[in-house]
């Protein structure tokens, strides 16, 4: 922050929720400040909602503006969506909202759109006294202040009557200028300082739930289906080789969410031999196969996979699929951080035997699936004939495309889909990318509660709805 000619002010740093601010006090002439106020949290593959209440935002804006604050930026006012492979870091959803008063589809966010409209009403009131007027601050005890902005010219006033205790509620008399109530945790607006226009902690807009409603089509879906080819990964056929197992990031340029980890062991007994295979993943999704039959799969950020195998005489292939749900975009040296198997180790314990170390075998390596390029999800792509009808569509196996076609509903309301039922995937309509989905993923079922104390600190665990509940079934 920069610093007026002069003498030095002395400076006061104030965090409140998510945003911090500095400023000097009863000096109109300081420099005025930018900040930007969480609306609400991100939202990981498996977790519940984090939900920021009306009432802690405004409070956390009108505190900016009574300490002199002149612009308020919002994360987020507008929520959006991560299309196609983009993601705010792993294990994020796609959903890029944040409990925004503007959802990711554009529809209001009651009551925290109308609360916060009301907020901005209020101080515009007081849009140029705030900017040019002389400031006081007189302090009640308890944690309440009354913040004066005057003109002493034209007499005019405009107050911030604010409460920062957490737990007790205070009645002010303001003598000539009347008495107020100002629950915990809230700033009243005065209005000439004698007639309260706006309080954070009294919400009295519409509330709102927004309903999903399925849309009639008319006619049954009808599936397609097709199987992703993997014959030639099975059988270790790559695109090139090293003799150490690559970082994910290295590896592919970040072209594709999937690379292919390819190797042979010899047995050289005559009979089979039961193995455990082990292997160290960075993540975040990890497919394992030997001798081209399916033996586990696991996620996490940073795991340990260990499953039975059976080594067969002769040469042994295995197979490891390692896909990301979104890479690091942000903290300190994100681009160094590992993903994939990344140096794993990667071992087989045979027998009870010591352990075999494969990390420096020749690994072949594959980038991305063939259904990909393919583009099986395209609709004028020249492999129609891949996809195969059957009454019954095959399920609870990896690694199937299926697709199918709708008519656009009528109106002009947002569509989503509505991915409940799936696994884990990459959904497309039209060949443009909706990004991710996983709606198997289920939120756990505590900590949520029908009411919230919005009093206090904000943080992303405070206030969680969506218990039980897959963290993102709908894309739209």
């Amino acid at each position: 922050m920069c610093q007026q000619s002069g003498a030095p002010q002395p400076m006061i740093n104030t965090c409140n929720g998510f945003y911090c601010d500095e400023f000097v006090p009863n000096n109109p002439k300081s420099p005025k400040m930018w900040t930007e106020n969480w609306t609400g949290w991100f939202k990981k593959w498996g977790d519940k909602d984090p939900h920021r209440t009306p009432q802690d935002v405004s409070f956390a804006v009108a505190r900016f503006f009574q300490a002199g604050g002149v612009l308020q930026n919002y994360y987020m006012y507008h929520g959006g969506t991560n299309f196609g492979r983009d993601a705010g870091g792993p294990f994020i959803i796609t959903s890029y909202d944040y409990d925004a008063p503007l959802d990711e589809y554009g529809n209001l966010n009651q009551p925290k759109w109308g609360h916060l409209k009301q907020l901005h009403e209020a101080i515009k009131l007081g849009e140029k006294i705030l900017t040019s007027g002389n400031v006081t601050t007189k302090q009640f005890g308890n944690g309440v202040n009354l913040t004066t902005y005057s003109n002493t010219t034209s007499g005019e006033r405009f107050c911030f009557l604010s409460n920062t205790n957490t737990s007790q509620d205070a009645n002010v008399d303001l003598q000539q200028d009347g008495k107020y109530f100002v629950p915990a945790w809230s700033v009243s607006i005065l209005h000439g300082c004698n007639k309260e226009v706006y309080n954070t902690a009294k919400v009295n807009t519409e509330t709102t739930v927004m309903v999903k409603k399925p849309i009639e089509l008319g006619t049954k879906l009808s599936w397609m289906w097709a199987q992703e080819t993997i014959r030639d990964t099975l059988h270790g056929k790559g695109r090139f080789n090293a003799t150490k197992l690559i970082e994910q990031k290295e590896a592919t340029s970040d072209e594709s969410d999937y690379l292919w980890y390819m190797t042979s062991i010899e047995n050289m007994g005559k009979s089979s031999h039961n193995a455990t295979l082990y292997v160290k993943s960075s993540g975040q999704v990890l497919h394992a196969y030997v001798n081209s039959k399916h033996i586990g799969s696991q996620f996490g950020y940073d795991f340990e996979f260990k499953q039975p195998a059976i080594l067969r005489p002769g040469k042994n292939f295995l197979t490891l699929l390692s896909a990301t749900v979104g890479l690091q975009n942000y903290g300190e040296f994100f681009d160094l951080g590992p993903e994939g198997l990344a140096g794993g180790p990667v071992e087989l314990n045979v027998d009870g035997m010591a352990s075999l170390n494969l990390s420096s075998n020749i690994w072949n390596y594959k980038v991305g699936l063939n259904g990909e390029a393919k583009r099986l999800y395209d609709p004028n792509s020249p492999h129609a004939h891949i996809w195969k009808t059957s009454k019954k569509l095959p399920i609870g196996k990896p690694m199937k495309w299926y697709k199918t076609s709708f008519k656009i509903p009528p109106g002009t309301s947002p569509v989503v889909v509505d991915l409940q039922g799936m696994g884990k995937g990459h959904a497309w309509v039209n060949g443009n990318s909706l990004g991710r989905y996983w709606p198997s993923q289920i939120a756990d079922t505590n900590g949520c509660s029908d009411t919230c104390d919005y009093r206090g600190e904000y943080k992303p665990e405070k206030c969680v709805t969506n218990c039980g509940n897959p963290s993102q079934r709908c894309k739209g």
